[in-house]
């Protein structure tokens, strides 16, 4: 089984996805982190995450120590991945490495969740279930805040929200692979729901979808 689960940032597609890959035995891929990895390198390097030569040769130099690196959950490397990720070429270099994972999930799993922006459109669009989670650019802002504070930070209100704004921006005017719901994706507003009720509403949804495949 291959589930798609897409979104903007501070969604809450990092912790559903956990969650769902525990509950049905299935690889988790969190592809924004390795345009994040991908991103924090160019920043180390001392170069401009927008230059898109310097972005692709750390992308194909991308290394494990990398994907692992300590900054991966800043908000500048955020914001550097944002703009690694609109470039053509770099999305190219890590697209096989994706749908590889989706393909032959290591570790011997029943299958594989990838989350990110582009999984139910490009990387998987064969999914078995497309999921797409949304909340308002206040609610997720607010979630990205305390996320920041409870990580040691001391952010600012404002600054997050405009940070945010640009992020989305970036994210959804992009000419390659620009975020939005595949045409077949389940869409759940998580503005008002917690955790538990997004995991709910979306095993009820995975439910649904493998028995009318079974059927």
């Amino acid at each position: 089984m291959i589930i798609a689960l897409d979104g903007p940032s501070a969604a809450g597609k990092g912790t559903l996805a956990r969650r769902l890959a525990a509950h049905y035995g299935l690889a988790h891929l969190d592809t924004g982190s390795l345009y994040r990895a991908v991103g924090g390198r160019v920043l180390r390097e001392g170069g401009d995450p927008g230059d898109a030569a310097h972005a692709v040769a750390a992308a194909a130099a991308l290394t494990e120590e990398d994907r692992l690196a300590g900054d991966l959950r800043s908000e500048a490397v955020g914001q550097a991945a944002s703009k690694v990720a609109a470039i053509p070429q770099v999305r190219a270099k890590l697209l096989e490495f994706q749908r590889d994972f989706a393909r032959n999930p290591p570790g011997g799993a029943a299958g594989a969740i990838l989350d990110g922006r582009d999984i139910g459109t490009v990387i998987c669009p064969e999914a078995d279930v497309k999921l797409f989670l949304t909340a308002s650019l206040e609610a997720r802002a607010e979630r990205r805040f305390r996320e920041l504070q409870a990580a040691g930070a001391a952010p600012i209100k404002r600054a997050v929200l405009e940070e945010m704004t640009l992020r989305d921006r970036r994210d959804s005017e992009r000419q390659t692979a620009p975020l939005m719901p595949a045409h077949d994706a389940f869409v759940l507003d998580t503005s008002a729901l917690d955790a538990d009720q997004v995991f709910a509403a979306a095993v009820e949804h995975v439910s649904e979808r493998m028995r009318s495949r079974r059927a």
